[in-house]
């Protein structure tokens, strides 16, 4: 486990990374940029990486785990932007990491699940680095609450309404909900899906983020991106995290674990 200070995006502040590798080298590996969960309003770098580890300790990969800035103090762009300078510095030194520059994915949970995919576009349009795979867990993707499951959510469980609304209104200001917002900040808004990573998606059917996670593995799968698609009847959101014994939690997490064991074996 090692921590370092890399460039930010031009004219920022570095950023911190954590770097969780095998003891052993095993030979060239593949490298997963992790994005914590939060709502990009809170969590940090050491968030959500458990997931990762069967991967790090098997020596199948090299996991790099991003402190990005968090909103309000640090609004859009900030979050993905550092988000893709993380990937660019992973990318650059990947023979120093030990990783396969062909097998690079991007593996994000909730807010960092939304902030891979916007950093998987920021990826393809400046054709810099070629991803592999995307593996979004329960990402957060829209930011206009015109779904049905956006507002099904109230006053119960992890992330309802209220707290969706506070999340992105903190990361996007009054521009929420209006014309003027990035694709790379909600990704929901990207009108071209083509060109992206074999992606793994996942969401629970009692979980606010629903709707906007089956329309966008649609608009993905229409896009002729290779998706792998789960809905956990009865799941809210994070619910492999919070109640990780219960069945449906243990079959989650071990599709995710061979989802992401395929692709770096690739």
């Amino acid at each position: 486990m090692e921590e370092r200070q890399v460039p930010g995006p031009e004219g920022a502040p570095d950023i911190t990374v954590l770097i969780l590798s095998a003891v052993e080298d095993r030979g060239p590996k593949g490298g997963i940029l992790s994005l914590h969960g939060g709502g990009m309003i809170m969590g940090g770098r050491r968030d959500h990486v458990s997931h990762l580890l069967p991967h790090v300790i098997e020596g199948s990969a090299v996991v790099v785990s991003v402190e990005y800035r968090l909103a309000p103090d640090h609004p859009d762009p900030a979050p993905v932007e550092d988000c893709y300078a993380g990937l660019v510095w992973m990318a650059k030194n990947a023979d120093e990491l030990g990783i396969d520059p062909e097998r690079l994915l991007i593996a994000g949970v909730s807010g960092g699940g939304g902030l891979a995919a916007g950093t998987a576009l920021l990826a393809r349009d400046r054709a810099f680095p070629e991803l592999s795979h995307q593996v979004l867990i329960c990402p957060m993707l829209d930011d206009r609450f015109e779904t049905h499951s956006s507002r099904m959510v109230d006053r119960d469980g992890v992330w309802d309404r209220y707290s969706n609304l506070y999340a992105w209104t903190s990361v996007l200001g009054e521009r929420r909900g209006g014309p003027d917002v990035s694709q790379y900040a909600a990704p929901a808004r990207a009108e071209n899906l083509s060109r992206l990573p074999r992606t793994y998606i996942d969401t629970g059917s009692a979980e606010g983020f629903r709707d906007e996670i089956l329309i966008y593995a649609g608009r993905l799968s229409e896009a002729g991106v290779s998706v792998d698609f789960h809905m956990w009847g009865g799941a809210f959101h994070g619910f492999d995290m919070t109640v990780d014994h219960a069945a449906v939690s243990r079959a989650s997490s071990a599709t995710r674990e061979e989802f992401i064991r395929r692709a770096l074996a690739r």
